[in-house]
């Protein structure tokens, strides 16, 4: 029985949590659902510039973890933009800071 995933810290929700094709309607599009500790790690590793250890240790996990949560984020992003896919942000095992739990 594998363990159950851990708890990850994000700094906020997202206001925006789906992204799709202009012009394509949304019945023909396959979905992508990228979680939002994935969205987090994107956050911290390309528009902070953090190198994984401290963004790791931001989110509350390993940097191994870090790592694994963020090469998943950057296929599911790359599958949606270079197959034309709707991106869909929900989801995930985290706790945003000094707020909820999901």
């Amino acid at each position: 029985m594998p363990r159950p995933p851990c708890c990850k810290r994000i700094a906020e929700l997202p206001g925006v949590r789906y992204f799709k094709p202009r012009g394509v309607p949304l019945s023909v599009l396959e979905e992508v659902v990228l979680t939002l500790e994935e969205l987090e790690s994107l956050r911290l590793a390309h528009l902070e510039g953090l190198y994984q250890l401290e963004a790791a240790g931001r989110m509350g996990v390993s940097r191994a973890t870090f790592g694994r949560v963020l090469d998943a984020a950057h296929r599911k992003v790359a599958k949606a933009l270079v197959e034309g896919c709707a991106l869909r942000i929900e989801g995930g095992t985290f706790q945003v800071e000094g707020g909820e739990e999901a």
